[in-house]
């Protein structure tokens, strides 16, 4: 299979994924500002997955722009990606409804964590299908960023089974805030090859 395809499947995943989160936002009943105050938690809890789907979208575009090829292994590891990142409208829904009480939040970070670690499976496959060409290895690097999430999305599941839900919320925020800055990697390899050719 093509990249190509693998590449618009994934970003018509995505934008569903999306369009789901923000038709779970309702319109409030009432005509003043007053009838938007309750649905802060909702909004909230959108904002952060829309940045964290954002990112994951971006992210796989620059894996993916890296690539050269795809094999029956990339594809089944993509498709477990999505599959988690396909969660985030119920997870997310659930968290805000519930004012980011304890099982939400966690349930919340349970699904950021297996998103994450499906991510860094999709990347192990792909440096697989590479075989030799050490050029992508190097442009993954360590991925301190990808294991640091990892660990941090774990102490915020933790924080809000201990009853600290607020905490292990601001926790998975700042992964996101975190994300939002670029990552170059990917970019800086892909522009060095082009440089060669």
């Amino acid at each position: 299979m093509h990249k190509g395809r693998l590449e618009a499947f994934t970003d018509g995943v995505i934008a569903i994924i999306i369009t789901i989160m923000v038709l779970e936002m309702k319109v409030p009943h009432g005509e003043t500002q007053q009838a938007l105050i309750p649905l802060w938690p909702v909004f909230l809890s959108y904002v952060l997955s829309f940045a964290y789907v954002g990112t994951y979208w971006t992210n796989h575009h620059h894996l993916l722009q890296a690539a050269e090829q795809v094999t029956g292994r990339v594809l089944l590891t993509n498709l477990n990606l999505l599959f988690w990142l396909s969660l985030l409208p119920f997870s997310t829904g659930w968290m805000g409804e519930n004012h980011f009480s304890e099982m939400p939040v966690a349930l919340y970070g349970l699904n950021l964590l297996l998103a994450a670690v499906s991510y860094y499976i999709l990347q192990s496959a792909i440096v697989a299908a590479h075989g030799t060409q050490a050029w992508f290895r190097t442009a993954l690097g360590r991925d301190l960023k990808g294991k640091g999430s990892i660990a941090a999305y774990v102490a915020g599941i933790a924080a809000a089974l201990s009853g600290y839900p607020m905490f292990g919320f601001a926790i998975l925020g700042a992964v996101a805030i975190m994300w939002l800055i670029p990552d170059r990697r990917m970019e800086r390899v892909i522009a060095s090859r082009t440089g060669q050719a």
